[in-house]
This record gives C-alpha cells, sequence and structure tokens, in this order.
C-alpha cells in the first residue's frame, strides 16, 4: 500500500492540490474586497468540497505544498518509476497478444490455467466494456429511441420484460465481489436493483466494481430484466419486484459528499417527549439552506404533488360554476389594504408597492361586469413576523362574485370551493397524504357538508365558557383561534368551518358594516386546524359610502382615486376571499410549518435560495 505522502504525490491529488490552492486564493480576494457574507460562504463551502476530494485521492488531509529538495526528487523518480512500468507492462501485453495470435493460428488452445498478466482479460471482455460507463456531458449531439419506465409504474404484470430506467442513486451496498445492490428513485418512487457478476451475461466484475464507486444522488440510466422479487422489498415503494441489472451508464455524477444525506432528511418526526433514537435528523435551517437536495425526498414530492393539485382543483371547480381567470397587477400605486405591510420599490423616479392583495382589481373586474373572477399568484406582505404561518411571498388563491342579495351567497360558494378541494384531495391524493404521514404522522382533515357556520358572538360564547376572557369587538390572537378549533372540533366532529359577523373595526376600509349592528361587518374568515386559512367580505359597492370608510381609515384619496372611480359608474353588490395556498398544503397535512409548504420559502430572515 502506498503512504500518505505517496499517495498525495499522484498527480490527480497534486492537480486537486493546485485547484485548492486558486480557491484558497479567491477566499482571501473575497474577505479581502469584503464582499457579501452569502458569496464567501459559497466560496469557503467550495474550498472545503475540494479539501474533502482531496483527502479521498491523497489518503490524508491538505496540507501546504512542501517544496523540499527531496521531496521534489522524490516526485520526479516515482513519475520515472511509473511511466517505466507502464512501458514494461504494455511491452508485456503485446508480446502476450503475438503469442496468443500465434497460438490461434496454430490450432493450439491457450493453457486454462488463470495467469496473472489475462486476469483483466478474463474479468471484463470486449463485449462486457460495453455494458457500463460513463456518458459524459449529453449535449445533444445524438439522437437516441428508447422507451423508458418510470419507477413508479414498476409492477409484477412487467415479470421478465427488459425496461430502460433513469434515475437517482438513493443508496448502494456491494456483497463481496459478485453482487452489488442499489435502491433507484425517481421522484416519490423507488426500487431495488441488483447487479450479479455472470460474465456470460456481460455483466463483469470490473462492472460491479464500477457501480459500487458510484456516489449517491449520482443519476444513471440502466437496462435491466424486471422479476418479481421473493420477499417484499420493505425499504421500497416498488415493494414487489426489482431490477437485475444487465446494462448501467452514468448520466450526471454528484459529489461524493453531501451536506445533508437523503435518508437523514427523511427520518419520520419525532413525538414529543419521545426517547432519543440516535439516528440523524436534519435541521430546518440545513434543510433549507440546501433547499434542492432538501426537495428530492420522497414526503417533499408528495407534499408538492398535493399542493399542485389544491391549485387544480381549485380552478377547475371555479371554472365549472362559470368564473372567469383573471390575473392582477403584482406593482401597484398605493397599498392593497392599507396599513404599513408593504414594500415600497422605485418605479420611474416615484414609489410604487408590491401587492398585498389582488383585492383592488378583483373588484375593478366585478364593476366591469365579469360576474364572477378567481386568480392565482404571488402576494407581497412586508411583515417582520418569524412565525410557523407567515411568509413575505406567498401564492395567493382569490375570488370575488357578484350576488344578488345577500352576500352568504358568495359564503356558501366559498364553502363549496373548500368542499370540492378537501374532496378531491382525499379521492386523487391517498398515495400522497400516506407518504407524508409516514415521515409526519397526523390524524386524517376531518369536514362537514355543507360546511359549518358560527357567528361571531356564537363563538365568544364558546370561548368564555372555556375561561377566555375576550370583549366583544376584540379580533382573535392566533392561541385564541387555536383553541376555538379545538372546541369546534370536539363539539361538531369538523376541522373546517367558516366564522361569520366579524367587528368592522377589525377589517379592512373597504368592507360592508352589518345592517343591523354597527358594530359588526358583512365579513368571514374560513379556518382548518383552528387556523385561519381565507380572509373575505362583502365589499362596499357604493362610492360615497367607500369614501367615508377611507377616510376613517386615515387612507389618502389620491392613492386610491383609480379604485373609488370604478364604482361611480354602477356596480352590482359583490363579495369575495382570499386563501393563501401553502397554508392550505400545510394545514390540510398538519404540517408545523408553513416553510415545509413553500418550495423556496421567503420570510424576513431568507432571501436565497
Amino acid at each position: 500500500m502506498l503512504s500518505h505522502t505517496r499517495m498525495a504525490d499522484k498527480p490527480e491529488a497534486v492537480a486537486k492540490a493546485a485547484e485548492i490552492t486558486a480557491q484558497g486564493e479567491k477566499v482571501r480576494e473575497l474577505k479581502t474586497a469584503k464582499a457579501e457574507k452569502n458569496d464567501i460562504d459559497q466560496a469557503v463551502k467550495i474550498l472545503l468540497s475540494l479539501k474533502a476530494e482531496y483527502k479521498e485521492i491523497a489518503g490524508c488531509d491538505y496540507g501546504p505544498p512542501k517544496k523540499e529538495k527531496k521531496q521534489v526528487e522524490q516526485k520526479v523518480n516515482l513519475e520515472k518509476q511509473k511511466e517505466k512500468e507502464a512501458k514494461k507492462a504494455a511491452k508485456k501485453a503485446k508480446a502476450a497478444e503475438l503469442r496468443a495470435k500465434e497460438k490461434a493460428e496454430k490450432g493450439i488452445k491457450e493453457d486454462a490455467k488463470p495467469q496473472k498478466s489475462t486476469a483483466k482479460v478474463q474479468d471484463d471482455t470486449e463485449e462486457s466494456i460495453k455494458n457500463y460507463g460513463d456518458y459524459g456531458v449529453i449535449n445533444s449531439s445524438e439522437v437516441i429511441d428508447r422507451d423508458f419506465a418510470s419507477v413508479g409504474s414498476l409492477d409484477e404484470k412487467m415479470d421478465k420484460k427488459s425496461v430502460w430506467v433513469r434515475a437517482r442513486i438513493h443508496n448502494s451496498r456491494a456483497q463481496g465481489s459478485a453482487m452489488v445492490f442499489l435502491t433507484l428513485r425517481e421522484s416519490q418512487y423507488t426500487c431495488q436493483a441488483l447487479l450479479l457478476a455472470d460474465i456470460e451475461k456481460g455483466v463483469s466484475k470490473q462492472m460491479l466494481k464500477y457501480a459500487a464507486s458510484l456516489s449517491k444522488e449520482s443519476i444513471i440510466d440502466i437496462h435491466a430484466d424486471v422479476v418479481k422479487s421473493p420477499t417484499k422489498i420493505e425499504s421500497c415503494s416498488q415493494k414487489n419486484v426489482e431490477l437485475k441489472v444487465k446494462k448501467l451508464f452514468v448520466v450526471s455524477k454528484s459529489l461524493p459528499i453531501l451536506p445533508l444525506q437523503i435518508e437523514d432528511a427523511s427520518r419520520p418526526e419525532k413525538a414529543d417527549g419521545e426517547p432519543d433514537d440516535g439516528l440523524v435528523r436534519v435541521n430546518p435551517d440545513t434543510r433549507l439552506d440546501n433547499r434542492v437536495l432538501d426537495l428530492r425526498t420522497t414526503t417533499k414530492h408528495a407534499i408538492f404533488r398535493i399542493q399542485a393539485a389544491v391549485c387544480r382543483l381549485f380552478r377547475n371547480h371555479l371554472s365549472e360554476k362559470g368564473f372567469t381567470e383573471i390575473h392582477t397587477p403584482k406593482i401597484i400605486s398605493a397599498a392593497s389594504e392599507g396599513g404599513a405591510n408593504v414594500f415600497t420599490l422605485s418605479y420611474f423616479k416615484r414609489d410604487a408597492f408590491l401587492a398585498q392583495s389582488p383585492q383592488l382589481y378583483k373588484q375593478m373586474a366585478i364593476a366591469a361586469d365579469f360576474d364572477k373572477v378567481f386568480t392565482t399568484g404571488a402576494v407581497f406582505r412586508a411583515e417582520d413576523s418569524n412565525t410557523h404561518r407567515h411568509l413575505t411571498e406567498f401564492v395567493g388563491l382569490d375570488m370575488e362574485m357578484a350576488f344578488k342579495y345577500h352576500y352568504h351567497e358568495v359564503l356558501r360558494e366559498i364553502g363549496d370551493t373548500f368542499i370540492a378541494i378537501f374532496k378531491g384531495l382525499r379521492a386523487e391524493c391517498q398515495r400522497e397524504v400516506a407518504t407524508v404521514n409516514e415521515q409526519y404522522p397526523r390524524d386524517e382533515f376531518e369536514f362537514l357538508e355543507p360546511s359549518l357556520v358560527l357567528e361571531f358572538p356564537e363563538a365568544l360564547k364558546m370561548l368564555r365558557e372555556n375561561g377566555v376572557e375576550i370583549g366583544d369587538e376584540d379580533d382573535l390572537s392566533t392561541p385564541v383561534e387555536k383553541f376555538l378549533g379545538k372546541l369546534v372540533k370536539e363539539k361538531y366532529n369538523t376541522d373546517f368551518y367558516i366564522l361569520d359577523k366579524y367587528p368592522l373595526a377589525v377589517r379592512p376600509f373597504y368592507t360592508m358594516p352589518d345592517p343591523s349592528d354597527p358594530r359588526y361587518s358583512n365579513s368571514y374568515d374560513m379556518f382548518m386546524r383552528g387556523e385561519e386559512i381565507l380572509s373575505g367580505a362583502q365589499r362596499i359597492h357604493d362610492p360615497d359610502l367607500l369614501i367615508e370608510r377611507a377616510l376613517h381609515h386615515g387612507i389618502n384619496l389620491k392613492h386610491i382615486d383609480a379604485y373609488i372611480e370604478a364604482f361611480k359608474y354602477g356596480c352590482p353588490p359583490h363579495a369575495g376571499g382570499g386563501i393563501g395556498m401553502e397554508r392550505v398544503t400545510m394545514l390540510y397535512l398538519g404540517l408545523h410549518n408553513i416553510r415545509m409548504a413553500s418550495l423556496f420559502p421567503r420570510d424576513p430572515k431568507r432571501l436565497t435560495p
């Protein structure tokens, strides 16, 4: 075995040391220039990765290059010795080839006894060496017509069928020199693949050695036979079949050292008070700092497939009900809902804002006789709230609807939309929900049809009967909302309900006052698992009353001129509301943090990745 010093002199190690030196210089330059912390951290991260790769090659930690004469001479002598040995081996191989050719011409058979010089030939044949390797960079230089099977489609019906599969190496395990197990992962599905040394079938020991050396998360193509597994493979989603590999090619290699392990990021959540099991789990910041890796887990794929279904079901239900999908501006001239929680930006030498809500434009569409509209898009809130349920940017699912005589016509329509989403998720996403529950176990989401509607005074009565002190016109705090949700679940067995007739003092300026009690309003919130998921109301469609309420809230009328103007030409009575897409996903699945339901979350402390 080579000593650490000699291994460090290997050409690969010397080349890697040069990369480390160059990257070290880059780090020093960034620090000298007082560059952004993120840029410095990224450069240091690359430097550490290079040092880890160096250790893999050299067998020792990287240290400053030693320039003593003796070591330089040793390096030169080593290179000369390697060159001499290589020439000698090539000469010997050529001589063996000539002897074999002469014997073949004379009809003399090769001695069956294995010889040292022909061991490689017996291990790899001209045919078997074509069955594995690295594609290199796929740059669309050729067209290859292959039908690929997805990992999720593999089942017993495909027994004995040959398939091509492209997937990531989730895990690998060699058993001796004649068998290698691979766990392959594609999206939320996994399967087991097996390589057995069989030179007759073109699977050599060199091929197994190559497969076992590939790092986790590398992407590979395999050509394999689907075979029924004699026992269930509990560690994979495809439990009844495995793949017997005949060919294996690398599409894209992963670095050998990962910032987090997919297995660690996939471990089931520990319940409060549960004893330490000694297994590694990935903390939230590490997940979000390395979001691309974290998103590769089967649980995250399931979460965002469920989220996609929420949007699809929302859109499909409202489209079937005659709603028109619209798209509203995100750069606006005034705060959508009043207040200071807006992001200001420079807009051609004047101030503009990122929209807090599509509210004003939905109403203007109703005034333009669109009758029933909905929109999906980004919403921005400059709230310095570092809670489990707040984001500074999220996706809003908003709807607005004209009604004939009572805003409950709209309230019922929104309630029916939620019911359509819940029923659709229950019918279409059973597998995804089960996948999430394996890592984050929660009770199944319960709902009533039609939806439960409580009036605000009735909710106050329930709270007061259970020891909560609250005023008639007070808003509900988050803890009080959760407690009320618990009381509603115990009494009505539903995780979804509607709270109607909120106090006017806690609602936006465009909310219609209650005609029979000026303390309250024609407004409502909707809740999932005790947390608010939609806020809505009947909007004021009379321009004089709208001006009066805007002035009451201290809003500069110049900033909402276009909005008020829209109601001066006649506008039907209307109502609507806005849903937070990430909150629906989080609360339906019972997740404990909204960042788990946001692809690349934005909050007061996080702007990247």
